[in-house]
């Protein structure tokens, strides 16, 4: 099957080498193709230019996209999309006056979301989940990252896992799985932190080896929540478990997280809300992507991650959007790119090298997805007819997706 796409307005993030990243200074570049075509074979790119140059191609199918941008779909590199019911009463106590932490220190946050998923059978899970992943793929995004981390049992959060699995079979999106048993103590275990995690290394982890079910592993590395040694030595048994890295840290307080990350080659380091020089000096020169949640602070109401000195210290920088019940319900990476650029001050070029390329990085996918190049899957959003790319973070409450391409396959 060819599809060709024509009369592209203009091609965004075309490379014609594969690149891995992009950071610093770079990050304001964002090569693009005025008046241009893009070739589709099987569910992969195979070839784009100016249409002055357009070849003769016989092709299966062909879309006019006159007036229209087109552009790499959002790779989003941080989501908890599986998860159990809501937690709107909880947003309702945030407007009242009670803050993230005191809602989570009387049994509430994570721990009323473990609750509501071991009450749930796996079916639903699945069906409350695969919901919220057509959604976000409606919305542009070809590629997700999932955590577990709602289960904190045994069978919970293998139980997560094979949700995630089952999704992935199901759908044409790349999905990534990171096992982050350790979000949270759960109550039978908060004065035995220890007990808690040797069951996380010694009955879980070798279940989600055995049975393949995790590519990553992740922990909420915070003030009341998991120390830097509890950290550390969850991160090493992952890592022996062969699981990656990568970690929540900084959403409240900068405790040496970042480092700990570093320290254990983290592909990412998530959250960042709270920075200080120490941190972002001890990023330069390493190999692990920091990424932004800006929706989750939107949310919250709390500091957005300081992109501006991290980009201009050389850093690169990934968005994603933490989709989860308690502190960001939306999985919307065009939301997330807007505000980006309104509250963080990133260029719009800035805020799509994040949303594309670097969250491909984030996820380990940067060869396969996160620009236009040749041999990359064909995940595309086509907009609609939009005077320039700026319009896509302008117009922030504006639907401007026309048409998604998942695999090169229009998806409805």
């Amino acid at each position: 099957m060819t599809t060709l796409i024509i009369n592209i307005k203009e091609l965004l993030q075309v490379r014609e080498t594969a690149i891995a990243k992009v950071s610093g200074a770079e990050m304001a570049i964002l090569p693009t193709i005025k008046n241009a075509f893009l070739v589709i074979k099987g569910h992969l790119i195979a070839d784009f230019g100016s249409m002055d140059n357009l070849p003769q191609i016989l092709a299966d199918k062909t879309i006019d996209a006159t007036g229209k941008m087109v552009l790499p779909s959002w790779c989003d590199s941080h989501t908890h999309i599986v998860y159990a019911g809501n937690r709107e009463q909880e947003f309702v106590d945030r407007i009242n006056g009670m803050t993230y932490e005191e809602i989570a220190n009387r049994g509430g946050g994570i721990l009323n979301s473990a609750k509501k998923l071991n009450e749930t059978t796996e079916e639903e899970i699945y069906n409350q989940s695969k919901a919220r992943l057509e959604e976000v793929m409606r919305l542009g995004t070809g590629a997700v990252e999932i955590k577990s981390g709602y289960g904190l049992t045994v069978e919970g959060e293998l139980k997560m896992l094979r949700v995630i699995q089952r999704l992935a079979q199901n759908y044409p999106i790349t999905i990534k799985a990171t096992f982050l048993g350790a979000h949270a103590f759960p109550l039978e275990f908060k004065g035995n932190h220890q007990g808690y995690i040797d069951l996380i290394i010694n009955e879980i982890l070798p279940k989600i080896a055995k049975n393949k079910l995790a590519e990553f592993i992740d922990v909420f590395c915070e003030t009341g929540y998991f120390t830097i040694d509890e950290t550390q030595q969850i991160m090493e048994a992952g890592i022996k478990f062969g699981l990656k890295p990568k970690i929540h840290v900084n959403q409240f307080n900068s405790i040496g997280g970042i480092q700990a990350g570093i320290k254990y080659n983290a592909l990412s380091v998530d959250h960042l809300e709270v920075m200080t020089t120490e941190d972002i000096e001890a990023l330069k020169n390493t190999e692990t992507m920091p990424v932004a949640l800006p929706s989750c602070s939107y949310f919250l109401s709390i500091p957005y991650t300081p992109a501006r000195e991290m980009i201009t210290a050389g850093l690169p920088l990934a968005l994603a959007t933490d989709y989860n019940p308690g502190s960001t319900p939306s999985g919307n990476m065009n939301f997330v790119v807007a505000t980006a650029c309104i509250k963080m001050k990133m260029t719009p070029e800035e805020a799509i090298n994040a949303a594309t390329i670097n969250g491909a990085y984030a996820m380990g996918i940067s060869a396969t997805h996160g620009s236009i190049t040749i041999g990359k899957k064909a995940n595309l959003i086509i907009t609609k007819p939009i005077p320039s790319y700026y319009q896509l973070p302008y117009a922030f409450g504006s639907n401007l997706i026309d048409t998604v391409l998942i695999e090169g396959e229009i998806f409805a």
